[in-house]
């Protein structure tokens, strides 16, 4: 579907829809409780649904009730066939980690996109629990054969802290406890305090002690009733929208999550923006803005939004820390800035983020963003800094993470036809 995004005086409220991240945890942590949970303020998006999809395939009941989905879970048998994650990282790397509990063959596959990111540490931490594991070349489509026995693994955190959140959230179903310890640098940190918060929300045993996650075995998880945050990585698209074209408040955020992309409130502060805190709204005006450095190794999914809001920033800036962009839905450094360039944008990629000299204004213009749901929200918030507009096809790939995104930014404000 091609779209025009065209800029405009924005002024308004959003509501950004519940977090994504938070919504896969949730899904499988209450298919593997014994008992019945219910979940409320779930996001109902493309990459969600395939870990419904995939807690289906393992014997997990769920169900849509008075808005909220119900899941009943535990009994647990190995998937007949194989389970399609279609374009969902989250759902492949944590449902590898829980098809090990079982003592049968489970594949797991998924798009064209998928097939190109990397499994290779998972797999090679899974080995060391006994776990037989097979991949194409350390990419998708993998097969993994248990059972998962527990006990001491080690594990890169440099690609993705999904692989340890996927070893952390098998571990309270294994026979033995689970000793986890994440070499190097670990990226994404915070989707970590996110994991552990959530499992000991469902019941299980885990602690941190410097780099090593001890949590114990055989305990499983039990039934919780919960509820879904707003997403501060998507409501990040509105926020900078806010910073770039006018007024804009988002409600519904919970400012004591974990979410390390709760960062965008203080990037946007420091940038020179006028923003307003109150409770879990938060109110963003548009203000002059100023060149920054930023660290995004724990905030990586915040790199095209922060791109677009500091190409209009007086100097130049520095995004850094986070080489894993390069194995998203896209390659991200390098969509970033061929969509940002292609609008009159002074952006050089580096091997870790990029370089960005300022400009006032943009020129606006056609744009791909490659089916990569935060590189098509990122382009129409840029317009916003363009003269003229901003056009793309496959604009529907929001549906991903965001898809009430183009109505929201029109009712807003911004002119989307």
């Amino acid at each position: 579907m091609r779209m025009s995004f065209g800029g405009g005086e924005l002024c308004g409220k959003a509501a950004p829809p519940p977090s994504k991240s938070h919504t896969h945890r949730a899904v499988f942590l209450a298919a593997m409780a014994d008992g019945r949970s219910r979940l409320s303020n779930v996001l109902a998006s493309e990459d969600t649904k395939a870990t419904m999809r995939a807690s289906k395939a393992m014997g997990a009941k769920l169900e849509w009730a008075d808005g909220a989905l119900v899941v009943d879970g535990g009994r647990l048998h190995a998937p007949v066939g194989t389970v399609d994650a279609a374009n969902s990282g989250t759902t492949m790397r944590i449902f590898s980690g829980l098809a090990s509990m079982f003592d049968s063959r489970v594949t797991i596959d998924g798009d064209a996109s998928l097939r190109k990111r990397p499994m290779g540490p998972l797999l090679e931490a899974l080995a060391q629990t006994g776990t037989e594991c097979e991949s194409e070349d350390g990419k998708p489509p993998v097969t993994v054969r248990g059972p998962n026995l527990g006990g001491a693994v080690r594990i890169d955190g440099g690609v993705s802290s999904q692989f340890v959140t996927s070893l952390l959230m098998a571990s309270p179903m294994l026979p033995s406890d689970s000793e986890i310890t994440v070499e190097g640098k670990t990226v994404s940190e915070p989707y970590l305090d996110v994991t552990t918060h959530m499992m000991r929300l469902f019941g299980a045993d885990v602690k941190k002690d410097g780099r090593t996650f001890l949590v114990r075995g055989g305990t499983g998880y039990r039934p919780c009733d919960y509820r879904v945050p707003a997403d501060f990585s998507s409501a990040a698209f509105p926020l900078v929208a806010g910073a770039l074209g006018g007024a804009v408040t988002v409600e519904g955020l919970d400012m004591s999550d974990p979410q390390g992309d709760k960062a965008i409130i203080d990037i946007l502060r420091m940038s020179g923006a006028d923003v307003a805190a109150t409770g879990g709204r938060v109110a963003v005006r548009k203000a002059p803005l100023s060149a920054l450095e930023i660290d995004i190794s724990g905030i990586p999914d915040l790199f095209p939004i922060l791109a677009v809001l500091l190409n209009t920033a007086k100097g130049t800036s520095r995004l850094y820390g986070a080489p894993q962009l390069r194995f998203k839905e896209s390659d991200r450094i390098r969509t970033s800035e061929a969509m940002l360039r292609a609008i009159g944008a002074d952006m050089t990629g580096t091997d870790d983020g990029c370089v960005i000299r300022g400009r006032p204004v943009l020129k606006g213009g056609h744009v791909e963003n490659e089916g990569d749901h935060r590189i098509m929200m990122a382009a129409a918030v840029a317009s916003l800094a363009c003269e003229s507009p901003v056009t793309m096809d496959g604009a529907e790939c929001c549906a991903v993470s965001y898809p009430s995104f183009p109505e929201e930014m029109k009712g807003l404000g911004m002119r989307v036809v």
